[in-house]
């Protein structure tokens, strides 16, 4: 099967089964616990984008009916990162409920039309949704009981009938430059090419380095370090997170400080969905998550909502809680660099989502449908300027 024909029928699955879930919301069955639901406009339709448990009815009661012979199975992406994600999540479960080990948790393989479209930019066909919808689709069909997510490639909205009530502790949100021939960007003689499939990445090089070429690079983690080994490429940048959770850290030129590279949304965080009427994987997440990351994260997120931004749009944010306060620093910018505003704010951790959601309205009025094209670019893939309210 081709890849535009696993995609369509990934979206047919997809639209089926909403529908389905919408048909039969009001059925007891379908009755989760009590939530408090926020909301994201997208397409002129409101969808549900996290819920946090009120309730600890579910941890202290629900029943869990997982085991050898009948294990949570675990959804995830085939990527050696996704994989050592998925067995973390795998190890946190096990310790924290000693009856899933022995055989009581399973990893299923999914592949996705992000991991196996290689060859294009991922602002051509789409954006975050495609490393997540081939996952959606097999958690609705209850093929799989949770699915674990980077949470950098999670649209700020979840289809109907899912919840990711769980982020992990975070790993370090910072990027790091990896080359051969330089030991930061500031080294790079002019000219030099860096490879980069990340807008937000190319948009903060050019901001400082103009005379710098980034060019798309797509790939896993050892594909790309395989590419810049052939010389490819002069340079690339990386998540730290990544490396340290594949023990690649040796890999790394460079650690690239916030001030001057501002990693994306939810950079580093781990993040774990359910459907919204599986009391036990709830209860078993509810367990997993990590209060001060799902804080951050959740704001972060709702910066990027407010933006409406995607991989489609270079767009960068980081919450960070310092002495019980809530720091964000965030900001949008031109893929060519040219334009780049910033926005800091700071709070109480308990208005995560506002401090989130105000400062990207506050960046909102700088952007217009020409912000994203680029000077002598106008016919190449066009960029979606931020819907407005």
């Amino acid at each position: 099967m081709g890849y535009l024909t696993m995609s369509a029928v990934a979206n047919v699955a997809l639209a089926g089964i909403l529908i389905f879930t919408v048909l039969s919301s009001n059925s007891p069955q379908n009755i989760a616990a009590p939530t408090t639901v926020r909301t994201s406009r997208v397409g002129g339709t409101l969808r549900p984008m996290q819920r946090k448990m009120t309730s600890s009815r579910c941890a202290v009661n629900a029943e869990f009916p997982h085991n050898n012979e009948n294990p949570l199975r675990i959804g995830t992406r085939g990527s050696p990162l996704a994989l050592a994600q998925a067995h973390e999540t795998k190890r946190r479960l096990e310790e924290a409920f000693p009856h899933l080990r022995e055989g009581g948790v399973t990893i299923n393989v999914i592949s996705t039309e992000g991991d196996e479209r290689l060859d294009i930019a991922l602002a051509e066909i789409g954006g975050k949704g495609l490393f997540t919808k081939e996952l959606d689709v097999q958690l609705l069909l209850n093929k799989v009981d949770i699915c674990v997510h980077s949470m950098k490639d999670v649209p700020t909205y979840l289809p109907d009938g899912t919840i990711l009530p769980c982020n992990l502790p975070r790993e370090d949100t910072r990027d790091v430059f990896i080359s051969s021939k330089a030991k930061t960007l500031a080294d790079l003689p002019d000219g030099s090419v860096v490879g980069s499939a990340s807008l937000r990445r190319q948009s903060q090089i050019l901001a400082k380095y103009p005379t710098l070429k980034v060019v798309n690079f797509r790939g896993n983690v050892q594909t790309r370090l395989k590419k810049l080994g052939d010389g490819v490429v002069d340079a690339t940048l990386l998540a730290y997170a990544g490396l340290k959770r594949m023990n690649m850290e040796e890999h790394a030129t460079s650690i690239l400080e916030q001030e001057d590279m501002l990693p994306a949304i939810s950079q580093g965080a781990i993040g774990i969905q359910c459907r919204t009427n599986d009391e036990a994987s709830l209860a078993y997440l509810a367990a997993l998550n990590h209060p001060e990351t799902k804080t951050c994260v959740d704001c972060e997120r709702a910066f990027l909502a407010a933006l409406d931004g995607n991989c489609r749009t270079p767009i960068a944010g980081q919450a960070k809680i310092i002495d019980g306060k809530l720091h964000f620093r965030g900001l949008i910018a031109r893929p060519d660099g040219t334009d780049l505003f910033e926005v800091v704010r700071e709070g109480a951790p308990a208005d995560a989502v506002k401090i989130g959601k105000e400062a990207g309205e506050y960046l909102l009025p700088n952007v217009d449908e020409t912000f994203f094209i680029v000077p002598g670019q106008e016919n190449d893939v066009k960029l979606a300027a931020p819907a407005r309210a």
